[in-house]
């Protein structure tokens, strides 16, 4: 599908079902699918169709229960993306400021995009069924009771590893997520960056326990963040930032950033000690340039390459570190609210696949660790497959390590941070 973009020519709803169609039909990630399709509108667009996705995202099985409340038949075939883009009416009905009748009128203009004019009355028919019909409707959808908007499989899964929390993880998961930023202390201390952002018009709360952590009370967009191209804070979730201080880097130590891209945790690592050797290592090619540039940003010096976790021969060459982070790939149930795709991306039998990806990482990278040497197993999973069970397990099968303090555990909180999973080895 081409979209025009100097000219004001697109159809934002028609990108936005272009987005949603590549995102459940084709598998792409929320993000790579917005970076394709947004380059096609202006920056005030760009933030309605961000919202427009996420959100559908977010609330997928009431948007589809409405449609297939409304229609006799689903669309299939090569008219399936019609059937996203009538997401995308709804969601704009339901949850955007969008007036209605525009809501209406610029969706069933977007059929033209797709060369699918005889299906304008179907869509015109359907957006305007759910505005008769749409408190009906809702309340069929709640007497359901299929409110958590996520897979029976995860819940099931959460229910078992969190009998008292798991209610609050789902309702955490469905709220959009704060934003945290973390202050370069190379420039400026937190405090001082609050009263930058503050002249800004920026409101913030600092974190108690973390120096360089600060919660924006409303995001913004990067470009309006004070500094931000000089390198003077980076966007990072609280509960991410922990990586680097529980790692708590030197100058002079060998440093490996283990599964690195986009590059956050090594910036990180850089910044709290500027003269570590740090090598970053990722197997995304394309991931890795994130490194570069984040680096680049923050005029930090570390040595990148593009290399497989669970091959560390091929890369390392011998070499021992003082310290390594391996950040292993994960389900990343910690970091739905930021990533609703997620939901619909992942598969229950996704876990014990990557369950033993992990380990393997893991056991192989371990040998390249001096003795005395520290490692920092993190992921951004809440599941304990993917985290005290790994620890566990390699604890009892690895003689020379040692756990350094308990396991931390983070779960998504409203104001707080991400779920994430820290364990802290010792090499002995």
């Amino acid at each position: 599908m081409v979209f025009k973009s100097q000219s004001k020519s697109y159809n934002l709803r028609a990108i936005c079902s272009q987005v949603v169609f590549d995102v459940l039909d084709k598998g792409v990630s929320l993000s790579n699918a917005l970076v394709q399709c947004t380059n096609k509108v202006n920056d005030k667009d760009r933030a309605l169709v961000q919202e427009i996705c996420f959100g559908i995202m977010r609330v997928l099985p009431e948007i589809e229960f409405y449609i297939q409340s409304l229609m006799v038949k689903p669309l299939t075939g090569k008219n399936r993306i019609i059937h996203y883009l009538l997401m995308v009416g709804i969601y704009q009905i339901v949850y955007t400021r969008v007036p209605e009748h525009a809501s209406v009128g610029d969706t069933v203009n977007g059929v033209m995009s797709f060369r699918k004019t005889a299906l304008k009355g179907l869509v015109n028919g359907v957006l305007r069924s759910f505005l008769r019909e749409q408190d009906e409707l809702k309340q069929q959808f709640l007497a359901k009771g299929n409110t958590t908007l996520h897979p029976s499989w995860f819940i099931k899964r959460i229910k078992h590893a969190y009998p008292d929390q798991w209610q609050a993880i789902i309702d955490n998961n469905n709220q959009k997520p704060p934003m945290w930023l973390r202050v370069n202390q190379q420039h400026y201390s937190a405090q001082d960056y609050q009263t930058l952002l503050l002249q800004h018009g920026i409101t913030s709360t600092i974190d108690a326990q973390l120096p360089t952590a600060l919660r924006l009370d409303i995001p913004v967009a990067i470009n309006k963040l004070p500094k931000f191209t000089e390198g003077v804070v980076t966007v990072q979730d609280r509960s991410a930032q922990h990586a680097a201080y529980l790692l708590d880097p030197q100058n002079g130590e060998a440093i490996l950033d283990l599964c690195a891209a986009p590059g956050g945790k090594t910036t990180h690592i850089l910044e709290l000690a500027p003269q570590a050797n740090v090598l970053a290592v990722d197997i995304d090619s394309e991931r890795v340039k994130r490194i570069n540039e984040n680096l680049s940003r923050l005029k930090l010096n570390a040595d990148v390459i593009v290399g497989d976790g669970v091959k560390p021969e091929q890369w390392a060459k011998g070499k021992k570190f003082d310290r390594i982070l391996l950040d292993a790939p994960c389900s990343a149930t910690g970091v739905i609210r930021r990533h609703p795709d997620i939901k619909w991306l992942r598969r229950d039998s996704d876990i014990s696949e990557l369950a033993k990806l992990q380990y393997q990482i893991l056991v192989n990278i371990w040998s390249y660790l001096k003795v005395g040497g520290t490692l920092v197993y993190a992921t951004c999973s809440i599941l304990p497959e993917e985290n005290s069970l790994q620890i566990e397990r390699f604890l009892k099968e690895t003689n020379d390590a040692k756990l350094v303090e308990p396991v931390i555990q983070y779960l998504p909180s409203e104001e707080g941070g991400d779920g994430f999973f820290y364990a802290k080895l010792d090499k002995i």
